[in-house]
């Protein structure tokens, strides 16, 4: 995988997916820069990643507030002279399943300045300084949830079939600025997220697995693996398209 010495941004890299893609690149030998709104999280995974030999930062940022990213975009321009890749993974779920009428506006406010507001904060300030060095690469995480009617969970859906939208409106806009633009939508994927949802009933992992033809949930670094092929060089025809994840759940 072509990534050796490009320097990435990923957020919500304290754990899951975010976490995975982090570690998977730094064996790459990218130059990989961790955020999350949990600093702690985010050290620990850059201690593991310099123990085995790569090379890694943390940062505190709230994807909720743009000048906290743009701030944080021109530090690592400054350290390292560029920005090649921007990963776009801090997402949230709402803390209730209800149904759209019952659901609360805490819940949607909440996902929504984090999955899709923040999302779009990410974009503007990497396609700013992409556009400045004539390059680069945008990876969005955004989910089965994006692509499919998703009940009970309004705010959460709405937010990834917007992360979906962007991601092909912003890839037509800047294809011919040397900048690719793509989307991950991964299906039911070993996470916090996932922890919480399965926590909800004694039952719901075996409801949901059974609306997965291949019987599992995907591992993080499964994702990770997708994520990497998509930031690097190897895909550098590939541009605008939402690569699924997920088990053949869409199938049904």
């Amino acid at each position: 995988m072509d990534l050796k010495n490009k320097v990435v941004v990923i957020t919500g890299a304290g754990s899951g997916i975010g976490a995975a893609t982090a570690a998977l690149l730094a064996t790459y030998k990218a130059k990989v820069v961790l955020l999350d709104i949990n600093l702690e999280s985010v050290l620990m995974v850059v201690d593991e990643i310099k123990k085995n030999g790569g090379k890694a930062s943390a940062h505190r940022v709230d994807v909720t507030q743009f000048e906290e990213i743009k701030s944080l975009v021109n530090e690592v321009v400054k350290e390292h002279g560029r920005l090649n890749v921007m990963v776009n993974n801090a997402g949230i779920g709402g803390k209730h399943q209800k149904r759209t009428a019952e659901h609360t506006l805490e819940d949607w406010h909440n996902v929504i300045a984090v999955n899709q507001t923040g999302v779009f904060y990410c974009m503007k300030v990497a396609l700013r300084q992409m556009m400045r060095q004539g390059h680069g690469n945008i990876v969005n995480v955004a989910s089965l949830a994006g692509l499919k009617p998703s009940g009970y969970n309004l705010s959460y859906s709405a937010s990834k079939f917007a992360v979906v939208g962007m991601t092909k409106s912003a890839a037509l806009e800047y294809g011919r600025k040397n900048i690719r633009i793509n989307a991950v939508c991964p299906g039911y994927t070993q996470s916090p997220l996932l922890d919480r949802l399965l926590s909800s009933r004694p039952d719901m992992g075996d409801t949901l697995k059974r609306l997965i033809p291949m019987d599992r949930f995907g591992e993080a670094n499964e994702i990770a693996e997708a994520i990497a092929w998509l930031a690097s060089d190897n895909s550098k025809y590939v541009t605008g398209q939402t690569l699924v994840l997920d088990g053949g759940t869409s199938l049904q």
